[in-house]
């Protein structure tokens, strides 16, 4: 009979252990306006991963981890240090003060966990000094996973997400028409990755997770008394938790315009609608 866990875990890592990343970023190959190549600014038109791939002490990891016992759900600040020797493998000069522009912040949060494995989900908001200009992402989110009983990694991803638009970019030239001499841009990046370990455990320890009974994922697996003991919250749950670290409009229990529309009618209030051309919760403007 596997033990049962208590509500809150503590998680820990072997600082001897080695974790060798992969480091990917694609071309861009356009941005909204393209100013970039009307311009000539070849930082942009050049942005590639720095390194490839990178041996790291698993110490580096620790900054990942919280340093108390937590429940699935709760959030904590990334140690800044670790982070930022982690984005040098992506290049060179990242920078996590965002200039005093936009949301800075680095949170993680317990997703879930098994008696083997911690799933801990990460938000960051960095920067990229690139020559003249800067290359902010809309964020990099990604997994922890720690094998619990070895105190190891056994995998690691941080991305930039999918979507539209996932980047912005700004750069000094005197050919701009604005006087301040800065060019604006946004685009698209179909990846902008850090990896290690396999991705089978990811998808492992996703598919474990049902919400109910703690043996409901297991039925003709394991008895009642064997199955594994575990907690959890769904992805879109566990990023949730991370936005609102960051935005205050994500504390916000919005609704759809279906919904609002029968509020609006059953309390006899009006809708004040407002109209956007963007994300209101990413760091892409």
């Amino acid at each position: 009979m596997n033990p049962i866990l208590s509500d809150k875990i503590a998680l820990n890592i072997d600082d001897d252990a080695k974790v060798s990343v992969k480091g990917f970023i694609v071309p861009i190959e356009h941005t909204q306006s393209n100013y970039h190549m009307e311009f000539e600014w070849e930082e942009l038109a050049n942005f590639r991963v720095d390194v490839p791939e990178k041996v790291y002490s698993a110490s580096v990891f620790r900054a990942f981890l919280p340093d108390a016992a937590v429940s699935v759900g709760n959030p904590w600040q990334i140690e800044d240090a670790g982070a930022l020797e982690l984005l040098r493998q992506l290049h060179p000069n990242p920078r996590l003060d965002m200039r005093d522009y936009g949301d800075p912040g680095l949170w993680a949060c317990l997703r879930a966990y098994t008696d083997e494995f911690a799933d801990i989900v990460f938000r960051i908001h960095t920067e990229f000094k690139l020559g003249d200009g800067w290359f902010t992402p809309s964020q990099l989110t990604g997994h922890l996973i720690i094998n619990r009983l070895t105190e190891t990694v056994s995998f690691f991803q941080m991305r930039l997400p999918d979507g539209p638009v996932n980047f912005e970019v700004g750069w000094e030239d005197e050919r701009s028409w604005c006087d301040s001499n800065w060019i604006a841009d946004t685009g698209f990046c179909a990846q902008m990755e850090l990896r290690a370990g396999a991705e089978d455990v990811l998808r492992d320890i996703t598919t474990l997770y049902r919400y109910g009974s703690p043996t409901e994922s297991f039925k003709g697996i394991y008895s009642p008394d064997e199955a594994p003991q575990r907690g959890a919250m769904s992805v879109e749950e566990a990023e949730r938790v991370l936005n609102c670290q960051f935005y205050k409009s994500e504390q916000i229990n919005w609704v759809s315009m279906e919904a609002a529309l029968e509020l609006a009618q059953a309390q006899q209030k009006p809708i004040h609608a407002i109209s956007i051309d963007g994300p209101l919760a990413d760091e892409a403007c």
